[in-house]
């Protein structure tokens, strides 16, 4: 043991499921590695104790109550420093792991591996590698959404919520005619011409 031993990895967890609150919790005090700063039940939540809480990886589910994964990644994306995200789901859609990619996240972790698969993960994603079953990266970004800077993707991410522009606009801390602007821009480069379709559009890819 050195004189100074090595920080531990800390952790923020989201997942709608108490068990797994509580499964996580106890997995992770168990290793020194880890510190668990806290754990969430919803996006929202997550992102808001995110903000007050300095993590260095996020362990989130796929499916959080009215949300999704995506909601998460997309609005740390439009931060300037964000803790690595890995997603933990059961969800076994195949295309789950290159929407993960995507959309900015670290690490694909599927429920269906030993509980050592993800607590290795977690290390390996802190010292700043991803970690991926096998994905055809050829067709990632092959769809219009790779065309929408970080702060269009956070608005049409927050449509898909069902917020309305003057939520986001307060959510943001901008004016109204910003979010306006984001919201036709990113209609044009997504070639809709009405919120239902870009949501549309926004979830199948």
């Amino acid at each position: 043991m050195t004189e100074h031993a090595h920080k531990p990895i800390r952790v923020g967890l989201a997942d709608k499921n108490p068990l797994m609150h509580a499964a996580l919790k106890q997995l992770l005090s168990e290793d020194e590695r880890f510190e668990l700063v806290f754990a969430a039940s919803g996006c929202e939540e997550f992102l808001q104790l995110n903000a007050m809480n300095s993590i260095d990886v996020g362990v989130i589910g796929w499916i959080i109550g009215p949300c999704d994964g995506r909601f998460i990644l997309d609005h740390l994306n439009a931060a300037d420093e964000a803790p690595r995200i890995i997603v933990y789901t059961g969800d076994e859609n195949k295309i789950v792991p290159s929407q993960v990619m995507a959309h900015g996240g670290a690490a694909f972790v599927s429920k269906s591996e030993q509980p050592i698969v993800l607590l290795d993960t977690i290390a390996t994603v802190a010292a700043g590698r991803m970690v991926f079953p096998y994905i055809d990266v050829r067709n990632i970004y092959d769809n219009p959404l790779s065309t929408l800077t970080r702060r269009e993707m956070e608005v049409l991410s927050d449509l898909s919520s069902g917020r309305t522009n003057k939520q986001i606009a307060r959510d943001l801390g901008v004016s109204l005619n910003t979010i306006k602007f984001h919201v036709r821009n990113l209609f044009q480069k997504l070639g809709v011409n009405s919120r239902s379709q870009a949501i549309s559009l926004y979830l199948r890819s």
